[in-house]
């Protein structure tokens, strides 16, 4: 098992330049993976949990500022 990435350390730049790229690479995958057999059938699912875990530090902080 993969080891999870610890977000809290990260500022708010630097989740949200993450966010951007993941979204970007579960687009491309999902394109990609419509004309061909998908070699890892569960990397769709790892990169939505990764976008969402970021998102949720982004928003904890949005929480706490107000």
């Amino acid at each position: 098992m993969a080891k999870k990435t610890n977000f809290t350390n990260h500022d708010s730049k630097d989740l949200a330049k993450f966010v951007s790229e993941k979204r970007e690479a579960l687009r491309t995958l999902r394109f990609n993976a419509s004309g061909s057999k998908n070699h890892n059938v569960k990397e769709a699912r790892t990169i939505r949990k990764e976008i969402a875990r970021a998102l949720t530090e982004t928003n904890a902080r949005k929480a706490v500022a107000k």
